[in-house]
């Protein structure tokens, strides 16, 4: 940027709402992108030239009417919570802090939360309840989580094993983003339309408005249950997953060393056994822990439901919070994200841990997916090279194992891209110019050669 952008851009913005501080601009350009070694190398240095934290969509549509014209990149960012180098801008320009429009606008007697698009997770949690409702699922990170950046970077999370991942049954029910045009538009997506946005990462429309259907409301208990050997703990949590009988909101299992990790919970953790965290509808909470004991299991932790939750909660050691522990722990793990077979998972698995071992720590988490109780897995994975990932990654492909690679900073790569091609399509229509998040949809086939990338910054 120039020092006329500059000026140009204060003839837009009150100089509160312009971040130029190197400090702030470089935590505001940041997300949790070193989970990935080969990320957390190759990101380094990629920073926004200054920040904009718009109060409003007029300001935010004044924002992108300048950049447009000045051929200035724009990387929209919500809490920072994602894993992927997101909202890390990699041609420079302006990041778009969208932290001030936060609010649930309405939560429906039909079951549907209106939101703006930083609106965190936790709150909408909290409004839905008072309305007899809550949500359908919700990622790890959902305390600080925005709902848009939920809808742009995440896939799943608490709930899905029930409500399947956030782009199935509806649940994402609306959409409503901003073009980068000359003239933005708002355009409201509905019903397949969202696929257009839905897991692009800001590439192709900034989202100003969600709407989510909701679930009713249920009282949820936890419980933890530790077995004698992954087999069997893996045995239990496949049945209770497939248990219609049980009303759930989480299904996970570990093979240990990893709940060796969760440094809180270590006084209640039995030294070298597998662990499951179940969380349960209160009233069958007696149920539950009765059918873990009648499998040799061992009820470790039980959780009864209060109106004001205190102490641990499972989830916070679920899905992608359990690679954070691990990371804690051992600064070598890293982690992959995979889809075994609802029918060949022993199999799978039995080849992968006698080729890696202990490099390959499994994590489970049971979702229901188009009406599949599926295994998804979150392995802890041993970090040796760029080359040992690769050949991991590899081998998990040969046997049918499906991954979403984390080390990887484009859209095609990461396991989201659908093949009917409605991202590209939508990026060349609402964004002609390849100015949002630029680089990270590969296959856009606009001229980028204006958006070189600036030298990178010492970390």
């Amino acid at each position: 940027m120039t020092p006329s952008d500059f000026n140009a851009l204060s003839e837009i913005l009150p100089q509160d709402q312009i971040v130029i501080q190197p400090a702030q601009v470089e935590s505001l350009s940041r997300d949790f992108y070193w989970y990935s070694p080969i990320l957390k190398r190759d990101l380094a240095g990629r920073l926004a030239e200054a920040v904009v934290q718009p109060g409003s969509v007029a300001q935010l549509r004044d924002i992108v009417r300048f950049a447009f014209h000045r051929r200035i990149p724009l990387t929209v960012r919500g809490a920072g919570t994602g894993n992927y180098g997101q909202c890390i801008p990699t041609h420079g320009g302006l990041v778009v802090d969208l932290a001030a429009l936060d609010k649930v606008l309405e939560v429906t007697a039909e079951g549907v939360a209106r939101c703006e698009p930083a609106a965190r997770l936790a709150t909408i949690e909290t409004a839905a309840r008072r309305s007899g409702w809550e949500l359908r699922c919700y990622p790890s990170t959902w305390v600080k989580a925005s709902v848009a950046g939920f809808c742009a970077g995440g896939s799943g999370g608490i709930g899905s094993i029930t409500w399947g991942g956030l782009r199935e049954n509806g649940t994402v029910h609306s959409l409503t983003i901003l073009t980068m045009e000359a003239e933005p538009r708002e355009i409201r997506l509905a019903g397949h339309d969202i696929f257009r946005v839905l897991h692009a990462w800001g590439t192709n429309g900034i989202i100003i408005e969600v709407e989510l259907c909701l679930a009713p409301r249920t009282n949820w208990a936890q419980l933890a249950i530790a077995h004698d050997s992954y087999a069997k703990s893996f045995d239990f949590v496949e049945a209770i997953a497939h248990n219609e009988s049980f009303r759930k909101r989480l299904v996970t299992n570990f093979e240990w060393p990893i709940p060796s990790f969760f440094g809180p919970l270590q006084k209640w953790i039995p030294t070298g056994k597998a662990l499951a965290f179940i969380e349960v509808a209160d009233d069958q909470l007696e149920r539950l822990s009765h059918a873990a004991v009648s499998t040799g299991g061992q009820p470790v932790f039980t959780a009864p439901w209060t109106e004001i939750r205190r102490g641990a909660a499972l989830s916070d050691y679920t899905w992608n919070h359990t690679t954070l522990w691990a990371l804690k722990a051992d600064p070598g793990l890293t982690y992959l994200q995979c889809g075994f077979s609802a029918t060949r998972f022993r199999e799978q698995v039995r080849q992968l841990k006698a080729r890696f071992g202990n490099d390959f720590l499994l994590h489970v988490e049971f979702m229901k997916s188009n009406g599949v109780y599926t295994p998804g897995s979150i392995p802890v994975v041993r970090y040796h090279s760029d080359a040992h990932i690769n050949d991991v990654i590899q081998a998990c492909t040969d046997l049918g194992v499906s991954v979403a690679n984390p080390h990887v900073n484009f859209l095609e790569g990461s396991g989201r891209w659908r093949p009917d091609d409605e991202k590209l399509v939508a990026k060349q229509s609402y964004d002609p110019r390849g100015l949002l998040n630029p680089g990270k949809m590969r296959g856009f086939a606009a001229s980028l050669e204006h958006l070189a990338p600036p030298a990178a910054v010492a970390a």
